[in-house]
């Protein structure tokens, strides 16, 4: 029986684990159900909405925005947050593209 060897691209599959592990929370989920229902919001309205701690979105936001998933621009005083939609696209197409592969094996 011939062998099959696989490698993987270190850097993306980092990558690609933080983007999972950044859709993978329901808080997170609900935070960027906000922004999407948005388009463009200020963190200060997003956890008056949500009825969040400040401390608590901020550190959600955070890791939605390393993950690439959320773009932040301060205007003023105030951080503005949108979806990178871009982003969301990519992790839509790989989970579906994984749920096909593990439909085909089984």
């Amino acid at each position: 029986m011939k062998k099959t060897k696989v490698s993987f691209n270190p850097v993306k599959l980092d990558y690609s684990c933080e983007l999972m592990r950044a859709l993978a929370h329901p808080l997170r989920l609900q935070i960027l159900e906000y922004i999407d229902e948005n388009e463009s919001v200020n963190v200060n309205k997003i956890y008056h909405a949500l009825n969040i701690e400040q401390s608590v979105t901020s550190q959600h936001l955070s890791i939605l925005r390393l993950a690439g998933v959320i773009l932040t621009e301060k205007v003023g005083k105030y951080v503005h947050c949108k979806i990178n939609y871009e982003s969301c696209s990519r992790a839509e197409v790989a989970v579906r593209n994984f749920m096909n592969y593990n439909k085909k094996s089984a």
